[in-house]
């Protein structure tokens, strides 16, 4: 007997951990759904895959899928510790005509700001920090050199929290290897993956909800009600999980310090050996180093940055008037600060917690004074991309470096190339027939001919 796969069949492959199914699968998506929205004029270039930990599942081809069916005209990558997803997605973006970034999240130190938290709230001196613009996953031997270094110490950060909270959860336990680096596609695991698999030794160990509630609320010292109540929204309840025993003040958080993670020139050399961008990443502007952002913006400036990345929802969309009153005048300050700095915009959503939005509202009054930034970020982001990746004359490249030698010029330069330049593969589009001996103003009037 032979059946016929649907349309919900393939895009439920576009989440299978392994790679030549998703391949396939978007081949025969683009084969049998030809038509999709217009693009329109919204982006999400902050979008963790499942390489780290999508709260959807979404693999990089089911983000360019996602993208193509609801008409986002950008969408980049970014996932913690690793470059897994980057070949996948942009290629995938090439086939579904999305305009497409990849990058890197991780957190370093930064002794500078020693005494001041910044964007890891609690954690002094401990900076989310990014690259952005990667085109590759195989990235040069230095570079992944501290890539495997990455990835070693996370993986010794969760075997650390895992015989903490073990302990303390017992008998609820788990074994590293077996309950949770399944729950990933190439053995990055994240805190979330952690949370997913200790609810599901829970139920394991005690097969009725009762039973569960009464365990959860022994361990996370709330009563049985309570917890009742929590579990009936499963999403919230594995934040609730992971604040009150992984986060500061829970069994399993252990305080960073200044070996913790690596320097922020360690990474900043890798990103420039793969020619990809360092990217500052701000959280809202309330903490004691974000306060002196500006200081801030300078030092980070000086060691390579030439981006800031900024999670749009949560610096507006709040329940209490005075905390988005205040959050939303540091929002339009810091964007007013990375204009006079030269720093294009990296938003997006970052899809690694439940809740949150597919892509930011875009019509949201808040948003109206800054959208423009956030649109032309995104353009900029996809056109250093699209130029590096096919012609080899990225931002970092010495041909950019000799024409377009500040980063204003970059900028405006990359964003023109990004609204001139759709998705294609390699080989085909505007871009061939490039050379690096055309100044900025004849490859623009190639690429528009």
């Amino acid at each position: 007997m032979s059946f016929a796969l649907s349309i919900s069949d393939f895009e439920a492959q576009l989440n299978d951990f392994r790679a030549p199914l998703r391949s396939h699968a978007l081949q025969k998506l683009m084969e049998r759904k030809h038509d999709a929205p217009a693009p329109q004029a919204v982006a999400n270039m902050h979008c963790h895959t499942f390489f780290s930990f999508n709260a959807y599942g979404h693999s990089p081809s089911s983000l360019a899928w996602l993208g193509r069916q609801r008409g986002y005209a950008l969408m980049g990558i970014v996932d913690f510790d690793v470059l897994d997803g980057v070949d996948e997605f942009l290629d995938a973006c090439d086939l579904t005509g999305v305009r497409g970034s990849a990058g890197i999240e991780t957190r370093v130190y930064v002794p500078e700001f020693a005494q001041h938290e910044m964007n890891s709230p609690g954690e002094p001196g401990v900076l989310y920090h990014m690259g952005i613009g990667f085109t590759t996953s195989q990235v040069k031997p230095e570079a992944a050199h501290l890539i495997r270094e990455l990835r070693g110490q996370s993986a010794q950060r969760n075997l650390g929290m895992v015989e903490r909270v073990n302990s303390y959860l017992h008998p609820v336990t788990l074994d590293y290897e077996a309950d949770v680096l399944p729950l990933t596609p190439a053995g990055n695991a994240t805190e979330r993956h952690i949370v997913t698999a200790y609810l599901l030794a829970a139920a394991r160990c005690f097969p009725s909800d009762a039973e569960q509630a009464r365990f959860w609320a022994s361990r996370l010292q709330m009563s049985e009600e309570q917890v009742t109540s929590a579990m009936q929204d499963m999403a919230g309840f594995q934040n609730l999980i992971r604040s009150k025993l992984m986060k500061k003040g829970g069994v399993g958080y252990v305080q960073p310090g200044p070996d913790t993670f690596p320097s922020i020139d360690k990474l900043h050399a890798m990103i420039l050996a793969c020619d990809a961008l360092p990217c500052a990443a701000w959280l809202d502007g309330t903490t004691s180093g974000e306060e002196r952002i500006g200081d801030l913006l300078e030092l980070l400036i000086g060691k390579g940055v030439v981006a800031l990345n900024i999670v749009p929802d949560r610096n507006w969309n709040i329940k209490d008037p005075a905390a988005r009153d205040l959050k939303v005048q540091k929002l339009y300050e810091v964007v007013e600060l990375a204009r006079g700095l030269d720093l294009p915009l990296n938003i997006g959503t970052e899809m690694n917690s439940f809740g949150q939005k597919l892509v930011d509202d875009f019509s949201a009054p808040a948003l109206q004074p800054v959208i423009a930034d956030f649109i032309n970020g995104a353009y900029f982001i996809y056109g250093h991309t699209v130029m590096h990746r096919h012609v080899g004359l990225g931002y970092q490249s010495e041909w950019a470096k000799a024409h377009l030698p500040t980063r204003r010029a970059r900028n405006e330069f990359y964003t023109q190339i990004g609204r001139i330049v759709p998705p294609a593969p390699t080989g085909s589009g505007p871009l061939v027939g490039v050379t690096d001996s055309m100044s900025p103003a004849d490859l623009l009037a190639h690429v528009t001919r």
